[in-house]
């Protein structure tokens, strides 16, 4: 099976996500005990976010076809939070006015940006026969998600950033563990033997480590130290251990997850890096920021925004704003589950569907899901100069 490409039609394009798949088998409609363990549905404590002090918003229902689907957005939440509900909402509405609406019939509930009441209501789309969930973006209810065992729970497609995935329930956002690893793989691929990554302290630290440590090794280059930093000191003395620690690096990786890395980049800066001979990588996380002259040199890879050019014309003139990865990610789930639906029909949602090894294209570029409920991506991969990414290399056309 080959990739897929971008079709001439937005209807043609958005049904190419899930052309040339092999057919599953049907699934049984079976009962509660069948879809989740009836022990393990307890959801998440705590709230995210305190949305609840916000009014939900109503439940909305789109489209008339036969596979049912449930779409999990924070809505009424406060803040960043609800904007990217909203967002992700009108990247839902837009793929199904492409392509879902003679094949889907899409509930999207608001789960409030409250942990709890989104585990409850994924719980609740995946017992009453709900062909595919699409959400939560709350990471520690899709973490609970995950937990869940059943043998006959359909796929959970979750929005949550930095959410690793685990069997079954996949995760769609970009992470700065795949980020990371992309990155210091361009540099490894042109020749770059010895590593070095600094990395924010946090849950999250020992993934990025992984895929870097991966990624390198398919090019015969090492991850020679991991120095995990805390944002109290702004990672200086991480960079002075690494001083002692590695001699003549290739390259430093910095993943700073939710915080700036400037001041990481100050240190190394003090340090004379990035020079002539050793590299900067950064991550896709640096990029929500705005550019800052630290970022001078850096190398990055992430997704192509050249890719949301099918959709973006449209999504402004139906929505008056600009189309963000936000709505991308959620325009891409609608469209694959819609092409799924329309190419093996309503109960084709298996792992071998889903797991198709040539990936899928869409809106936010190549990917695919791997077994585990990772995925993984295709990106191009650029070089931070005067403020702006310059293109190193394009993107792959496949795996």
């Amino acid at each position: 099976m080959a990739a897929v490409r971008q079709g001439r039609s937005p209807q043609k394009w958005a049904i190419a996500l899930a052309l040339a798949l092999v057919v599953s088998g049907c699934q049984s409609k079976g009962s509660v005990s069948e879809v989740l363990d009836p022990g393990a549905i307890a959801a998440p404590g705590g709230q995210n976010g305190g949305a609840g002090t916000s009014p939900a918003q109503a439940t909305q229902s789109l489209g008339t076809g036969s596979a049912k689907v449930t779409m999990l957005l924070p809505l009424s939440a406060p803040g960043a939070s609800g904007e990217t509900g909203r967002k992700m909402r009108d990247g839902a509405k837009l793929a199904m006015t492409d392509i879902g609406n003679g094949l889907l019939t899409l509930t999207i509930e608001d789960t409030k940006g409250d942990s709890t009441q989104a585990g409850k209501l994924a719980v609740q789309a995946i017992t009453t026969g709900s062909k595919v969930v699409i959400g939560p973006t709350e990471l520690p209810a899709a973490q609970h998600i995950a937990t869940l065992s059943g043998s006959k729970r359909p796929p959970v497609l979750a929005l949550a950033d930095n959410f690793a995935g685990s069997a079954g329930v996949y995760a769609v956002r970009l992470s700065e563990a795949d980020s990371a690893a992309a990155g210091a793989a361009g540099l490894a691929a042109k020749g770059r033997k010895k590593f070095v990554l600094l990395v924010a302290e946090g849950s999250n630290a020992s993934a990025v480590e992984k895929r870097v440590a991966n990624g390198l090794s398919i090019y015969g280059a090492t991850l020679a130290v991991t120095l995990p930093y805390s944002a109290g000191d702004g990672g200086a003395k991480a960079v002075d251990q690494m001083g002692s620690l590695v001699d003549a690096p290739d390259a430093v990786i910095v993943a700073s997850g939710d915080a700036s890395p400037a001041p990481v980049l100050a240190a190394l800066k003090s340090k004379g890096i990035p020079g002539k001979a050793v590299s900067v990588v950064g991550t896709d996380r640096w990029l929500e920021r705005p550019m800052d002259p630290l970022f001078e040199g850096a190398y990055i890879a992430t997704l192509d925004p050249g890719e949301t050019g099918p959709i973006a014309d449209r999504f402004r003139t139906t929505y008056n704003y600009p189309a963000d990865v936000n709505v991308a990610y959620a325009y891409d789930m609608v469209a694959l589950t819609a092409g799924i639906a329309s190419a093996v029909g309503p109960d084709g949602f298996s792992k071998q569907v889903l797991e198709n090894p040539n990936g899928f294209r869409g809106s936010t570029g190549l990917f695919r899901f791997r077994a585990d409920g990772s995925s993984q991506r295709s990106m191009p991969f650029y070089r931070i100069e005067k403020g702006a990414l310059k293109l190193v290399a394009k993107s792959t056309s496949g795996f």
